[in-house]
């Protein structure tokens, strides 16, 4: 008889894994034991040695659907110890690094119990099983017990408690698991009265009846209404202030689904997953949202109900007809973040409701849905969160210490890293509001405790005055300022394991530049170690300080009269385009002429917002990306008008207008000559199209193969400087997909090996991953 011990690491808690592993040892008949030590699961298989080969085979061939299997570890034992069974031991604490499962949607065995009246779980709010259910939104402490998740204040039931304690059900070791008799209650906030049933009723009625209701669910709260009844989702977008920002829409199925969208190759599994993110859609035409959805948007974030409130809301025996999609957006003041708890509810969103919904399962960590678009055949991240945080990426690169990357100023998620495996969190928000920043430090704090991780140095942004360089001072640990641009492509090697240097193409709306100016359009040559500034758009001066982040217009003004250094010309153009009323005018004029609140910057983003309203697009956003947004969908109008499918573009046939601009070029002026991405002269042959009243989506097609052959150019320019042959595509411009697929198939059409985002955002919210990876390198050289 031959004794192996075996420690298995990953999310193998939280999930069935040692039952699995009892009924696995059973088959081949095994003796010994599993234990969860925390950091791992630890196995001791005694039997044939064949046996106990088969047996370890099919742990990573047949695990537990929602086990995610990093590596396992084995050893043979010299003096096997002698075992009569095979048994599951309870917990045994052990210090390494952790593996915390992500919070996991229902699962279609628990759905089915759910709608059983012979069910003793039945129309239950909480029904959970062992595959199913929150796991890091009610976590206390590791390894993952039931005591040590906020579900330790409800005592189970004598049923219960033998379903959890048997091996044989669904719900062995399953710590959330509670019944109608021993669970958590719903009822209506105000109206403590009025619980379980009662409140489930009395909150369809109100959607029904096209009323608001805030409603509490497993990371935090979400506003919904009726999806189709545009007066109601009209009259939550007025009390929102949210103009024509996108709503996320929960359908009832994939019937409703596929009646409201199109669907592509593989995008319906991940809507019927175990996490269950808002996936953006293209929408049908003849769809049956209102269009205050979404407005002027040709797609639509959908989920189906991923908990169980969210399923009775739909579907309950109370005779009410509910509508088969309902607005399902985070439940939070514009900037805030989502509310976790009735207290900070009836603060901030009683007044955009009717009703209330909540429950008394205390949330231990907020989770906002996860947003996620489709590229490639693939998922491509835009918000990384519930379902998906914090699950770890690992680099094959050996590294030792303990870290943390405290992420973006803008959609900050932050990163833990341990070792050579770097744990994202979920999504924070904007650092603007300091409600946002205070949750940002108690997440820290929890996360960093969950995962038992120490930093030893804060990798934080290079801008001084940063709120979340603030929060990171607080920590009183050594900091390590990355440039901003830098972690974006650092977050892209890091997430593809990519460890040779690249050519970085780091494209977004704003980072505090190693000059003191404003970058955005950057290409840099890159590796974990350190970056060279290779080149960049053409500078502009941004003038109008925050404002120009808001007001693209002004950013055209500014760019035209640079081009044109001739008020009176200007002034005529901005008439021509009704860019701005004359009487503001005066005030750019004056901030360009004497340098005041102007700064010298490469922004994409910021020539986006110029573009988009010297297009006559969107001369202001009321959100973050709107001009740059609705500037795609007018190029995307365009290149269908003409049937052409934006995957299969060939950028030197599809623009010819373009073929007669020189499109990158070198600053000779500097010591090492600069790469000049000629954005100022594609700006100025858009803005002559213009005034000559060329067709506006016409325009919006060629800004963007425009700047995507600026960019392949400068990247052929860097590649004969640098001999380098792999670019790495990052910033939050790179969330539209038409610059991307432009980008990446004339990058590889020239030769070129490109990384792209996946599971990552390219946006800020993805920066805290390069953070912490640069960080953990820096302690290891």
């Amino acid at each position: 008889m031959s004794l192996f011990h075996s420690k298995v690491y990953g999310i193998v808690q939280g999930v069935g894994f040692r039952p699995f592993v009892d009924r696995l040892a059973a088959r081949f008949h095994l003796c010994g034991s599993v234990c969860n030590k925390g950091p791992y699961v630890e196995i001791f298989a005694q039997g044939e040695a064949a046996a106990v080969q088969d047996f370890l085979a099919a742990i990573q061939s047949e695990p537990p659907e929602r086990a995610a299997i990093l590596k396992i570890d084995t050893e043979a034992l010299d003096a096997p110890e002698h075992y009569t069974s095979f048994s599951i031991i309870e917990s045994a604490k052990e210090r390494g690094d952790i593996f915390v499962s992500p919070d996991i949607a229902t699962c279609d065995k628990c759905r089915q119990e759910l709608f059983d009246p012979n069910d003793r779980r039945y129309l239950h709010p909480f029904i959970n099983c062992t595959a199913c259910g929150p796991r890091l939104t009610i976590l206390d402490a590791m390894p993952y017990d039931r005591e040590r998740t906020s579900m330790g204040e409800f005592p189970m039931c004598p049923d219960c408690a033998a379903e959890y304690t048997s091996p044989e059900t669904r719900r062995y070791d399953a710590q959330p698991v509670c019944c109608n008799d021993c669970g958590p209650t719903v009822y209506l906030i105000g109206e403590e009265y009025c619980r379980g049933a009662a409140a489930i009723t009395r909150t369809r009625q109100t959607i029904a009846a096209g009323g608001i209701v805030a409603i509490k669910g497993i990371g935090g709260f979400h506003l919904a209404c009726d999806a189709h009844n545009e007066t109601a989702v009209k009259r939550l977008r007025t009390l929102k202030h949210r103009p024509v920002k996108p709503f996320a829409v929960m359908m009832r199925d994939m019937t409703t689904v596929r009646q409201e969208c199109h669907l592509e190759a593989g995008q319906e599994e991940m809507l019927t997953g175990h996490q269950k993110p808002i996936l953006l859609l293209k929408r049908r035409k003849n769809g049956l949202l209102c269009d205050a959805v979404a407005p002027g948007n040709p797609k639509v974030g959908v989920m189906l109900p991923y908990a169980p409130v969210q399923m009775l809301l739909f579907d309950y025996p109370d005779g009410i007809t509910m509508p088969n999609a309902l607005i399902m957006t985070s439940g939070n003041p514009a900037g805030a973040p989502i509310c976790r708890d009735d207290a900070g509810a009836s603060e901030a969103l009683s007044g955009f409701t009717d009703l209330m919904l909540s429950h008394n399962r205390k949330i231990r960590i907020r989770a906002d849905d996860t947003v996620m678009d489709w590229l490639d055949g693939k998922p491509y991240m835009i918000r990384r969160s519930r379902g998906f945080a914090p699950l770890p990426f690992m680099m094959r690169k050996e590294l030792k210490g303990q870290v943390l990357g405290i992420g973006g100023e803008l959609k900050n998620t932050f990163c833990v890293g341990s070792n050579n495996i770097f744990y994202p969190s979920p999504y924070v928000g904007d650092m603007s509001d300091l409600r946002t920043m205070q949750a940002l430090r108690e997440t820290i704090g929890r996360l960093t405790e969950l995962l038992e991780n120490k930093p030893t140095l804060v990798a934080c942004d290079l801008h001084p005055r940063y709120n979340t360089v603030t929060i990171a001072r607080e920590l009183s640990l050594p900091l390590f300022p990355i440039q901003h641009h830098y972690a974006h492509i650092l977050s892209c090697m890091a997430e593809n394991d990519y460890e040779a240097p690249v050519i970085g193409v780091s494209f977004d709306g704003t980072g505090y530049g190693t000059d003191g100016t404003i970058w955005g359009g950057e290409i840099l040559q890159a590796d974990f170690t350190g970056f060279r500034r290779l080149g960049h758009i053409a500078p502009f001066l941004q003038t109008g300080g925050d404002k120009a982040a808001v007001e693209g217009w002004r950013v055209a003004v500014s760019l035209i009269y640079a081009l044109y250094k001739d008020q009176a010309k200007v002034r005529g153009i901005t008439k021509h385009l009704d860019l701005c009323p004359e009487k503001d005018l005066a005030a750019q004029f004056f901030m360009a002429d004497h340098q005041v609140n102007a700064i010298k910057s490469t922004s994409t983003g910021r020539l986006y917002d110029a573009v988009s309203a010297i297009l006559g697009i969107r001369k202001a956003s009321t959100f973050e990306g709107e001009a740059s947004m609705y500037l795609e969908f007018a190029a995307e109008r365009y290149l269908a008008a003409q049937s052409i499918d934006p995957s299969t573009i060939n950028l030197d046939q599809s623009a010819p207008n373009l073929r007669r601009l020189d499109l990158s070029k070198s600053d000779m002026s500097t010591a090492d000559a600069s790469i000049i991405l000629s954005t100022d002269t594609l700006f100025e042959y858009l803005l002559n199209q213009r005034l000559q009243d060329a067709d506006s989506e016409r325009l919006a097609y060629e800004f963007h193969a425009g700047l995507a052959a600026c960019i392949t150019a400068a990247c052929q320019q860097a590649r004969t400087n640098t001999g380098l042959t792999t670019c790495a595509l990052s910033g939050g411009v790179f969330q539209n997909h038409l610059l991307t697929t432009l980008v990446k198939n004339d990058l590889k059409a020239k030769g070129f090996h490109v990384l792209l985002h996946s599971l990552i955002p390219p946006n800020d919210g993805g920066i805290c991953l390069g953070q912490a990876v640069a960080a953990m390198v820096h302690l290891n050289q």
